[in-house]
Order: structure tokens, then C-alpha cells, then sequence
């Protein structure tokens, strides 16, 4: 098996999910099939799933997070503790009603929501309830021939998903609430590395906050110090994969991704410097795919042995991006980076949610071709 540290190609990690998927999930929600039912078309979704990354050739696949309704659900639908309601079909299409592609997108406010994707309090000090990663890995890895891939939600969107202010009682303060997200996933972690799974990823799309104006002043709003979030999440993300020998571990950053639209702005310049030195990950999945990442000079601050992932293939938009342009892009970033620690993968993944990208099924496997062919090119 190839070092999976240094894989040119890879994938973030949801797939558009099948009209049948769809449709069991809504016919579950309505109490018309049961769980059973519904897992064996979630089945037969993550086989699908895992021919067509095969067929195409990367390096790495998932299960298209078929069994998610949203990519939070990692841990938000596998702890208990949260004042919380179940996630519904329903919710996540009423949750981005309306939206169009490529405009700025903010989380609706409602007074229940589900953890993680709503900014919610406590009740208790949490748990694992329902190890989730665990339950895809152990199926995806049965079914795939290519190594697989686990993707969790990392401390810091779990941080700021976190209604503290409504939950003193339970955690006095930010640093016992990130101890106890610390155990829960490496005890996930632990579970998936027993399964046989060696490549973890982690999805950090919050770090982006950091250079967002108005998610910096809403946290200011709430009292809090962005650049103190900032390093408290450093600290939680290096503890939570700390001492896995032998495990590949990735982190992808981007600026939202819910059925098309965006959801921050800004280059990661003034992160670039701590983010890529205190992360002990091997990989960095990175969102480059419009202007809104700004360039690639913060590149320079990516140690050696180290792999920056570059995400310049869309996830929002069908049209497909030209190879000798998706060249020209990486040499633009090798002057910056040794060509030895790149790698392309697409900008996000192509269904954050259940809802999914505005593209067709078409669209997202020809954005996949042109990933792989893209690196044969490059890297041979």
C-alpha cells in the first residue's frame, strides 16, 4: 500500500447522495420503513459510492457520507448531552430553502436545531452514545478494495457550535467542555485505528473564522477573544490526534459548502504561520478554488514533510475546470512549495449536507476524473 502521506489525489469526502437515498430517508422520517430498511439502501449507496472513486482511480475513497444527513453528524448524532433535536430530511431542505450558488450563506437561528450544525447548549456533560465514524468505517472498509478514509468533525467547529453562555452549570468553563471533546474523539479515533482504518481526517472548516470578519465580531459579541478560540483549538486539534503511530492524519479548512453557497472569506495569511506549525497533521486539505482564498504565499509556512492539499476543483459549480489550467495552478504554487508536497484533491466536499451541490451526478464524476487525471499529469 502506497504512503498515504504523500497520495497526490484525494477527496474531502461527501458525495451526492442517490434519488433512492433520498427517498428512504424521507420514508424513514415519516415512520414508513424502519432502520433496517433504510440501512440496507444506505448499503447499496456506499458500495456505489466506492466503485465510482475505484473506477476513476483515486488514491483514497470514503462512503460518500451516504449515512449522514449532514457532515457534522460525525459526532454531533453520536454523543448524547446536547439540548438537541434529531436531524429530519425535512430540516436540512428547509435549512438552505432558496439558497443559489456561490453567494454568502449564514446558519439560520432556531431555538432547537441539531448539535453541532445549530449553535446549541447542554443538559449533561457528554458522551458517546452511537459511534458513528466507527459504524461507516467498519462497513466502507469491507466493501473497498482502495484504502478508506474516516472523516470527523474537529474541536474547533465543535467549539463554536457550543451555546457556553446556556451551559455553565454543566461546564464552567470553554477548557473542561474541549477536555471532555478531546476524549470522545480519541476514543472514536482509537475504535477506527482497531477497525484497521490509517488514514483519519479531520474537518476543520471553522478556522476560516478566524480570518472572517463577521464571524470574528459575533464572537466578539459574545464576549469572547477570536484569537483565544484560536489558539485553544490549535491545542484541542494536536491533543485529539496525538500518539496514533503509523496513522496518516488530514485537515481540511475551507468557507462553507451548503448546496452551493459560501459561508466565510479571507486568505489564510494571518493563520498560516501557527495553523501550519502547531497542527502536527500530515496533511492539509486546503480550499483554493476561487479568489476568495486569497493566495498561495501562505504556503511558505508549511514544514517540511508536510503535504498542502490543493482544492482547486469545485465542488459549487458543474463547469469543468481545464487541465492545463489546473496545471498552471500547481506550478504557481510549487514555486512557493516543493512540488513533493502538494497534492490535488476537489475544494470541498459535493454534498455537505443531504441537500447537496447544485451540480448533477455527471457533473461530480467528470470533477473527479479531472482530479486524477490532473495528478498523473503532474506527478506521474
Amino acid at each position: 500500500m502506497s504512503d498515504l502521506r504523500t497520495i497526490r489525489t484525494d477527496v474531502v469526502g461527501s458525495l451526492l447522495r442517490p434519488a433512492a437515498v433520498i427517498e428512504a430517508r424521507k420514508r424513514f422520517d415519516e415512520g414508513q420503513i424502519d432502520a433496517a430498511e433504510l440501512r440496507a439502501i444506505e448499503d447499496d449507496a456506499v458500495r456505489g459510492a466506492v466503485r465510482l472513486q475505484e473506477s476513476i482511480g483515486l488514491d483514497v475513497v470514503s462512503d460518500g457520507e451516504m449515512r449522514r444527513l449532514n457532515f457534522q453528524d460525525s459526532f454531533g448524532a453520536a454523543v448524547e448531552g446536547y439540548d438537541a433535536s434529531a436531524s429530519t430530511l425535512q430540516a436540512y431542505t428547509r435549512r438552505v430553502e432558496g439558497g443559489t450558488a456561490l453567494r454568502r450563506w449564514e446558519v439560520p437561528l432556531h431555538e432547537k436545531g441539531t448539535a453541532i450544525s445549530h449553535r446549541r447548549p447542554v443538559t449533561s456533560r457528554l458522551k458517546l452514545a452511537k459511534n458513528v465514524p466507527l459504524e461507516e468505517y467498519q462497513f466502507v472498509a469491507g466493501v473497498a478494495k482502495t484504502p478508506a478514509k474516516v472523516s470527523l468533525i474537529g474541536p474547533d467547529r465543535i467549539s463554536q457550535r457550543f451555546d457556553h453562555e446556556n451551559s455553565k452549570a454543566v461546564y464552567p468553563d470553554m477548557d473542561a467542555f474541549m477536555a471532555d471533546v478531546v476524549a470522545i474523539e480519541r476514543a472514536i479515533i482509537s475504535s477506527v485505528v482497531k477497525a484497521g482504518c490509517r488514514y483519519v481526517h479531520i474537518d476543520a472548516p471553522g478556522y476560516t473564522a478566524y480570518v472572517d470578519a463577521p464571524s470574528m465580531d459575533q464572537m466578539r459579541a459574545r464576549g469572547e477573544d477570536p484569537m483565544a478560540n484560536f489558539a485553544r483549538s490549535l491545542k484541542a486539534d494536536a491533543a485529539v490526534i496525538a500518539n496514533f503511530p503509523g496513522v496518516t492524519f488530514g485537515i481540511h479548512l475551507c468557507r462553507g459548502n451548503q448546496r452551493s453557497m459560501w459561508h466565510r472569506e479571507g486568505s489564510y495569511d494571518a493563520i498560516a504561520e501557527r495553523l501550519f506549525t502547531q497542527l502536527p497533521h500530515d496533511r492539509f486539505l486546503l480550499e483554493y478554488d476561487s479568489p476568495r482564498a486569497g493566495s498561495f504565499a501562505p504556503l511558505r509556512f508549511m514544514p517540511k514533510g508536510k503535504v498542502a492539499v490543493l482544492g482547486l476543483v469545485s465542488t459549487k459549480v458543474p463547469e469543468l475546470e481545464a487541465v492545463d489550467a489546473l496545471k498552471r495552478r500547481i506550478d504557481e504554487a510549487a514555486k512557493v512549495l516543493p512540488l513533493d508536497q502538494l497534492a490535488i484533491s476537489p475544494q470541498c466536499g459535493f454534498a455537505s449536507d443531504v441537500v447537496g451541490n447544485l451540480i448533477t451526478p455527471d457533473d461530480q464524476k467528470r470533477k473527479l476524473e479531472r482530479v486524477v487525471e490532473t495528478a498523473r499529469q503532474v506527478w506521474g
